[in-house]
């Protein structure tokens, strides 16, 4: 499967439009060495032509027009976008839908707690039924308690997509925000089925159980959580009150944080980061925390980035 990162930085990009923290101050004055970054999505495809997005960031029209596979090249009005599956119902990850209206009908796949957000608090689904149909709904299935659902999309032949329920927060436009419910965050595990290779796909992952540690043991590349270096950055860099775990995402450094997770996996397993918001001074390539990353073999995704796996 091929797989082009198109976005790779938390809500707001990377600088963020309004904020003069260290890091987007740096990237704005060249202090730091770092590169912008546009609002967390990926494409997935099994043939480099129909390409399956996950999440629609409100910077899609930028993330297309750097991206040439996703390009018209076949009819007068054309895409490379076969479909969209949400992780959530997250505004950075959904409002790029409103851009893609020109192309609807599109075949969008999430649960039912996303699907029902996105027709009531944040009204996507009803909104767009004005042009050409809008969306259709492809619901991924959910059970009680723990679950997860199996679901082939028909332009990305020989791969097989498994929603995982996470375990991280509802929108604020949510009636379940604090109070999150199976299904209101997913991560995709993605089988080639042909090569027999695995990716796992978590932008947002507030906690660990031992089911998704499974998960991640078994995929051969990972692309997960990396908002935030410490649970507290918000505070610390003066820009906010909420902690990493308030918003549903896992920190990365501390006794109980992710990169303690990620070193515990096999050698093999590639290891990218995602979602990192723009307080992470993970970005700044000279930091001692991008240090510390390098030495443990963890990739910072970047726009533009390309894997196979």
């Amino acid at each position: 499967m091929q797989i082009l990162v198109l976005g790779a930085a938390a809500g707001g990009g990377f600088p963020q439009w309004n904020c003069n923290c260290r890091m987007c101050r740096g990237v704005r004055d060249g202090s730091i060495k770092a590169t912008p970054r546009t609002q967390s999505s990926i494409a997935i495809s099994s043939d480099g032509e129909h390409w399956l997005l996950c999440n629609a960031s409100p910077d899609i029209r930028a993330q297309l027009a750097a991206n040439p596979e996703l390009h018209p090249k076949r009819i007068p009005r054309d895409s490379g976008i076969s479909g969209v599956v949400l992780m959530d119902a997250q505004i950075d990850h959904a409002t790029g839908l409103l851009s893609l209206r020109e192309g609807c009908p599109f075949e969008v796949w999430c649960t039912p707690n996303v699907h029902q957000d996105l027709s009531t608090g944040f009204p996507l689904f009803r909104m767009l039924e004005h042009w050409q149909g809008g969306l259709a709904w492809q619901r991924i299935g959910i059970d009680d308690g723990h679950w997860e659902a199996e679901f082939k999309v028909p332009a990305c032949p020989g791969l097989t997509f498994t929603a995982v329920a996470l375990t991280s927060n509802a929108p604020p436009y949510s009636p379940r925000r604090g109070a999150p419910t199976p299904g209101d965050n997913i991560g995709l595990m993605v089988e080639d089925t042909t090569r027999g290779t695995r990716l796992f796909y978590a932008p947002g992952l507030g906690e660990l159980d031992e089911r998704t540690r499974g998960y991640l043991q078994h995929a051969d590349c990972i692309m997960v959580d990396g908002t935030l270096w410490q649970d507290d950055e918000l505070i610390q860099a003066g820009v906010g009150r909420a902690t990493g775990r308030d918003m549903g995402h896992l920190a990365l450094s501390g006794e109980h944080g992710l990169l303690g997770e990620l070193d515990a996996l096999p050698e093999t397993t590639r290891r990218v980061l995602i979602h990192i918001n723009n307080t992470n001074p993970i970005l700044d390539e000279r930091s001692e925390q991008r240090a510390a990353l390098t030495a443990q073999g963890i990739e910072v995704a970047f726009d533009g980035m390309r894997l196979e796996v």
